[in-house]
């Protein structure tokens, strides 16, 4: 008897141990900023609430200046997380990142990159980031010592800078590269098999990771909600997923107004356990989707989706001011 007992009291140690475990950042490493931030996002859906977002285009200002004063003039309330991305000015989003941050906002960033060689000042959304990349350059791509994968790391390098310059200022960052993968309209877009996505996660994760010792990002693997619309379709999530151990958050962007329940729960049977969330919204969500839809981590809505033709004064009201949602004020 005493040894059963002792047997199911070290069973029960490893338990806790494996659930703690399974809180922690994926890189061992991570700053304390950032295993505090992700501790904050656990803290949050364990009390049942979902912290909102906004993200900031800033070559849409007038746009996010309007969704701001939209949503305040409907609710009172300021979005807590700021959204930015690296693709269009990254110096100039680091500072705003760190302005913010220093307000007391949740900083994410994602990064409309690019194919590995465009060498353009600015980024061509339509004609490179929706650019061609043929199975045949992403094979190279994926071939160590090719010259595709060496300006890969070039790019990857060059970000990495913009990311260290926050660590320096000791600034956590919900880090969310390569998003709606799952999707076909971006160049690393609908990439299957081990050779694929996954693939260029690894990569990533172990350059940023292990060569340049970035250890103040979490790291958010965002999806798009899956649907099927000719020429803009979006496969299963599982698919495209690199594993446990390279991700920290699973995040989905819902557009169309498309919300299904399905689109949550695939995400929370394959995190098993991992933080889930909205990384990109058009339409909000009613406070019914919110009841079931209950382990999202957060929301952010897009930049211009606060026009009265995605979501009205009254909707953005119904749920900006939730007792669930967790505003900046």
């Amino acid at each position: 008897m005493t040894r059963l007992l002792t047997f199911l009291a070290a069973t029960m140690i490893c338990l806790a141990a494996s659930a703690q475990t399974s809180r922690e950042p994926v890189n061992p490493n991570a700053t304390p900023e950032a295993k505090a931030l992700l501790a904050r996002l656990y803290k949050t859906v364990d009390e049942g609430k979902i912290i909102s977002g906004l993200h900031h285009n800033q070559l849409q200002m007038p746009n996010y200046v309007y969704d701001l004063d939209r949503i305040e003039k409907a609710s009172g309330q300021v979005p807590m997380i700021w959204g930015g991305d690296l693709a269009w000015d990254a110096r100039q989003v680091v500072e705003i990142a760190t302005r913010e941050y220093n307000r007391g906002r949740i900083v994410t960033i994602m990064w409309h990159v690019n194919r590995p060689f465009d060498r353009t000042p600015r980024v061509d959304f339509k004609r490179q980031t929706q650019g061609e990349f043929t199975d045949e350059q992403w094979d190279e791509l994926m071939t160590e010592g090719s010259r595709m994968h060496k300006m890969w790391l070039e790019q990857v390098d060059s970000i990495s800078n913009y990311l260290k310059v926050l660590q320096s200022r000791n600034i956590p960052v919900l880090w969310r590269p390569y998003h709606e993968m799952n999707g076909e309209w971006f160049w690393w877009g609908d990439r299957r098999g081990e050779n694929g996505f996954k693939k260029l996660w690894r990569m990533m994760y172990d350059r940023m990771v292990n060569h340049h010792h970035l250890d103040n990002i979490l790291w958010v693997w965002n999806a798009n909600a899956p649907r099927t619309i000719p020429n803009d379709s979006a496969m299963a999530y599982e698919l495209y997923y690199p594993g446990n151990e390279y991700v920290d958050v699973l995040a989905t962007d819902v557009y169309h107004n498309d919300w299904k329940q399905e689109h949550h729960d695939q995400l929370v049977e394959l995190g098993k356990g991992k933080l889930i969330a909205l990384g990109e919204l058009g339409d909000l969500p009613t406070p019914e989707n919110l009841k079931t839809m209950n382990k999202f981590a957060w929301f952010m809505v897009w930049t211009g989706f606060t026009h009265d033709r995605y979501n009205t004064l009254e909707e953005i009201e119904a749920i900006f001011t939730l007792p669930k949602v967790i505003n900046y004020k």
